[in-house]
């Protein structure tokens, strides 16, 4: 819901990028819910990996529902474990 501007702000001090501006087209396009009372697309969270495919996700149809730090950090530790031990197998 943010303008530019805004989003820049929070997006200041973040190694990935931020989305603004999102329309119901690009919404439909990630599969992500868009809140049509209020005309914006809620919450929808990706980890990439470094091809660019995408690794985990998350989508929300309300405020509630976003990836939690510590809880990533969590996930991504899974996540590469996992990676580790089919590359053994």
């Amino acid at each position: 819901m943010d303008d530019e501007d805004k989003t820049g702000v929070v997006a200041a001090d973040l190694s990935f990028p931020v989305a603004f501006g999102m329309t119901r087209a690009d919404a439909d396009l990630i599969g992500a819910k868009w809140d049509t009372r209020r005309d914006h697309i809620q919450p929808s969270e990706f980890i990439l990996r470094g091809d660019g495919r995408v690794m985990a996700s998350t989508y929300s149809n309300s405020p509630v529902g976003r990836m939690d730090p510590a809880e990533t950090l969590t996930l991504l530790g899974f996540l590469d474990q996992m990676a580790k031990k089919a590359a053994r197998d």
